[in-house]
């Protein structure tokens, strides 16, 4: 079970991390962004956090061979500011997202995240909650599915396919992934089947519902940036342009001066931006081949200056 941390050293470049600093991977999954940092940061201190069983028990194992001057925190990054208080945590040097699907997470296929692999659906990254994507498929109203399929998947048929589960359903539940794909498939037209796979849109969108990406996307990025002290950094890489275009837009309204005194000859220091944008990165060519799932991965950073 490989998994093959995106835009790694990237990442470890753009932390600008030395070795007293307390760094958050907010996005453990099996520590291969957290093993190099915590090989850096021998006064410090690292906490990540995670919610998937199978990922904090082997990411322990690994990072416990490296050094002990760690600590998992068992909890949604949505948490990241509660979490960190109540170990009394104020002011961080560096804060990292990745927010993809782990590569064990798909290939997995009892966790039924995948399209190409039979498994009952799933889809919770945390899996001691009770939302999972059967519930979703077999209970949400045709107006709902739509607005998922349209809103997290893009999904331009997604009337057409959200009638197709509503159908299909009253006959018996939907209970695998792929007797989903079988219900996408028969919802629309040859040609859509032949260009990617039709499946794939919704999957994304079911599996953001499920999870709440979105709004915990949202949330844990502004909360990351209050934690930064001066001169720290928050680090996000994103899979796909829904979380890609929050991230860009908390990161553009920070580091701008309000519109309405951009035209003021001197900008008063209280209204004067805090942070500045970095940098944005992308896998390159030689990362794209020895792990095509990169492909889509958009780094963004930004760093706070006063």
């Amino acid at each position: 079970m490989k998994h093959v941390s995106v835009l790694l050293e990237e990442c470890i470049r753009e932390l600008n991390i030395g070795e007293n600093s307390i760094i958050v991977d907010c996005t453990l999954g099996f520590a291969g962004h957290s093993s190099e940092i915590l090989k850096r940061i021998p006064n410090g201190k690292l906490y990540a956090f995670d919610q998937d069983d199978m990922a904090i028990n082997a990411s322990r194992e690994k990072l416990s061979k490296i050094a002990s001057n760690f600590e998992i925190i068992e909890s949604n990054f949505v948490n990241l500011k509660q979490e960190l208080q109540k170990r009394g945590v104020s002011n961080v040097h560096g804060i990292l997202f990745d927010l993809g699907v782990s590569s064990p997470q798909l290939d997995l296929k009892e966790r039924g995240f995948s399209f190409h692999q039979d498994a009952r659906l799933d889809m919770r990254m945390n899996r001691h909650q009770t939302l999972s994507a059967y519930e979703v498929v077999n209970t949400y109203s045709y107006s709902q599915l739509v607005h998922i399929f349209k809103v997290y998947g893009e999904e331009k048929f997604a009337a057409n396919i959200a009638r197709r589960i509503e159908m299909e359903r009253k006959e018996k539940p939907i209970e695998t992934t792929l007797e989903l794909v079988e219900v996408i498939k028969r919802a629309v037209p040859e040609k859509y089947k032949r260009e990617k796979h039709p499946a794939r849109k919704v999957f994304q969108a079911i599996r953001i519902e499920v999870n709440d990406e979105l709004h915990v996307c949202e949330k844990a990025i502004a909360d990351a940036l209050d934690l930064l002290e001066i001169g720290g950094r928050c680090l996000v890489i994103t899979f796909h342009s829904l979380e890609d275009r929050i991230c860009k837009h908390i990161f553009k309204e920070k580091s701008s001066i309000p519109k309405e005194l951009s035209k003021l000859p001197v900008i008063p220091l209280e209204y004067q931006p805090k942070y500045k944008i970095i940098g944005t990165y992308l896998p390159t060519d030689e990362e794209l081949e020895e792990n095509p799932r990169s492909r889509s991965a958009t780094l963004r950073v930004i760093e706070r200056i006063r």
